[in-house]
């Protein structure tokens, strides 16, 4: 674990305590990057309640409601996946917030219009959700990292 990512997990619990919010993740191309980055902060307990490694489809639809006609539509990989995710995970726990990720982390897995290093975020809050896709760079490690970091950026902005 990097210290930026703990230090970028840090300030996400600063701002979460600071509303008084609790957390929940839902990952899949990190399988679970996200969770342990926040638990490597002391004190989380306070404001991180669970997180969901869905990485089949099929975990995906049984713990997170994302409908199995929206996966064959879109595709695991895509915003409108990531943030039924999010609401998934706020559905399915006692959280305020939730990020979420699902991705091609590589080496394999492209698929025509989804290069390695595609990633879907979701951020969900009440009735609000944003998406986002992004394109990582660099070996599966590399991509895992970026994504784990920029989830973390994406809740600090959301929950601001």
């Amino acid at each position: 674990m990097t210290n930026e990512l703990i230090d970028l997990a840090t300030q996400v619990g600063r701002a979460l305590e600071a509303k008084r919010l609790l957390l929940v993740t839902a990952e899949s191309c990190t399988g679970g990057g996200v969770s342990q980055a926040i638990t490597e902060v002391a004190g989380s307990t306070g404001w991180f309640e669970c997180g969901f490694v869905t990485y089949s489809n099929a975990s995906k639809t049984e713990l997170l409601d994302v409908p199995a006609a929206m996966i064959a539509q879109f595709g695991s990989v895509s915003e409108e996946v990531a943030g039924k995710m999010a609401e998934g995970a706020l559905a399915n726990s006692n959280a305020d917030v939730a990020v979420s990720t699902t991705g091609i982390a590589g080496p394999t897995g492209a698929v025509p219009g989804k290069p390695v290093g595609t990633v879907c975020f979701g951020w969900s809050r009440g009735d609000t959700t944003y998406t986002e896709r992004l394109v990582f760079c660099g070996d599966r490690r590399a991509v895992r990292e970026q994504t784990v970091a920029h989830a973390l950026r994406g809740l600090l902005r959301f929950i601001e």
